[in-house]
């Protein structure tokens, strides 16, 4: 794709001020670049400064009327982005440029697969996607491995992209037997050691209500030489308070059994309350299991937006150990994550206490993904002051005030979302069909479908007036 300085500038439809651009696509496509319709907010905004970097003309609309959309449609384009965060919304522009101008290219942001599988039915000449599809396995690998430019499944097995000098490799991944064995440990660690106080309060009154059965069950074998089965039966009734069921044995195990029944309404207070907490508040880490929180060998993953979530199940398809942080306790993907078998704090990362309790300093590396620059910032700095060795993987760009990223290569892998979005959707608009997008620092490379990788250029946003979209992962 090669760059040309001298591009038309597009238009937003949103905006009258830009009617009398309308007046001149022909004459601009006269150069020989094609006209293109992007719609949506900053990701829209990055495609449409790519497409117009090499030569070709794009109406930019940020949320256009129906009206809006027909009077550019009714001019001959050769393809259309929706890039929205709204899957509802992005489902109703596709199926209305579909009826205005059937068979053109469209190429859609569909976060919900389920939406998108019906998408693609119903409109065959439609390909989706998600920002999160484009960029997990350039975070994946990151986490990973250092070396590595993207990580992905396919149905045989990962397959790793490696820089080889100017070119890019596409070469069979298996995680290191010590790594898989590291992350293993670490999940066996964290059985049985919950990190929040209901969890533990609750695990003190199991433990002392088993410790006073097991010494009153031990005394009746050992001492006072009663059968097993029939001392089980007494030390039962002196847990739930009953006392044994005769006053047997000598004067040290009445005053015995009577201590421990006394011992015995604390600790069954101490785990009933810590029960009644766990039963009333959703949890989303576990005390046993898949989703108890891993001490080593693990990738802490802020945000669970999208991204986040997405990176969670990949690791884990590694067979690598993963914790999630999320801010907020009613984000829509906590019911997911624990339906997935996720572990999920909810707390604030970028506190350094929350941070320690969640073994960073024996990680593997950390994600900073949530949908804030200024937030991943904030707890990759904290991060470092933890664990000065630890891996930093940071979601950063999308923010105009932070947009340059070469700064904050020293505090961790950086890369930006909207880029990379940005030129898989343009790619797509080409005619490229990308199975992927890989960025190295501030390059970014197209995966064909025919195996090559293109160079893309990182352009920046176009420019135009933004109509307030919000920005969602």
């Amino acid at each position: 794709m090669t760059a040309v300085t001298a591009s038309n500038p597009s238009l937003d439809g949103a905006s009258p001020e830009h009617e009398e651009d309308r007046a001149t696509p022909g004459v601009q496509r006269a150069g020989g670049g094609a006209c293109f319709v992007v719609i949506g907010g900053d990701v829209a905004g990055r495609a449409c400064g790519s497409l117009r970097s090499a030569g070709h003309f794009v109406h930019h609309l940020g949320r256009p009327t129906d009206a809006e959309l027909r009077r550019v449609l009714d001019e001959e384009v050769a393809g259309v982005a929706i890039l929205l965060d709204d899957d509802v919304e992005a489902l109703r522009y596709a199926l209305a440029v579909e009826h205005i101008r059937p068979a053109v290219t469209l190429v859609v942001t569909i976060f919900d697969r389920t939406v998108a599988e019906q998408l693609v039915r119903v409109v065959p000449n439609c390909r989706v996607t998600s920002p999160a599809d484009v960029v997990a396995p350039t975070f994946l690998a990151a986490c990973v491995e250092p070396g590595l430019l993207a990580l992905t499944r396919t149905s045989s097995g990962h397959v790793a992209a490696r820089r080889h000098g100017d070119h890019v490799r596409l070469t069979p991944y298996r995680p290191p037997r010590s790594l898989k064995n590291r992350a293993w440990l670490g999940r066996i660690r964290g059985q049985l050691r919950p990190h929040d106080g209901s969890s533990r309060i609750m695990l003190t009154g199991l433990t002392g209500l088993l410790a006073v059965l097991v010494s009153d069950w031990g005394w009746s074998v050992a001492v006072n030489h009663r059968p097993p089965v029939q001392a089980w039966f007494e030390a039962v009734r002196t847990v739930s308070t009953v006392g044994p069921g005769s006053a047997h044995g000598s004067d040290a195990y009445l005053v015995f059994s009577s201590i421990a029944m006394l011992i015995t309404v604390v600790f069954t207070a101490v785990f009933t309350a810590g029960m009644v907490d766990r039963l009333l508040a959703p949890r989303s880490v576990g005390i046993v299991g898949a989703r108890t929180l891993p001490r080593a060998g693990h990738v802490v993953v802020v945000g669970l937006g999208q991204v986040g979530l997405r990176l969670c199940t990949q690791l884990q398809d590694l067979g690598m150990g993963v914790v999630a942080v999320e801010r907020d306790p009613a984000a829509p993907n906590l019911r997911l994550a624990r339906a997935l078998g996720v572990p999920v704090v909810v707390a604030d990362a970028t506190d350094r206490f929350v941070l320690h309790k969640l073994g960073l300093h024996r990680a593997q590396a950390m994600a900073a993904v949530s949908s804030d620059d200024r937030d991943n910032i904030a707890v990759s700095v904290a991060a470092r002051a933890i664990a000065p060795e630890l891996r930093v993987v940071m979601r950063a760009g999308d923010h105009e005030a932070i947009a340059e990223t070469q700064s904050l290569f020293r505090i961790g892998i950086v890369h930006d979302l909207g880029s990379m979005s940005a030129a898989y959707a343009s790619a797509s608009l080409c005619g490229l069909r990308p199975r992927g997008v890989l960025a190295h620092g501030k390059r970014l490379l197209v995966e064909c479908a025919d195996g090559r990788f293109v160079p893309w250029p990182h352009a920046g946003r176009c420019g135009h007036e933004d109509d307030g979209a919000e920005t969602r992962e």
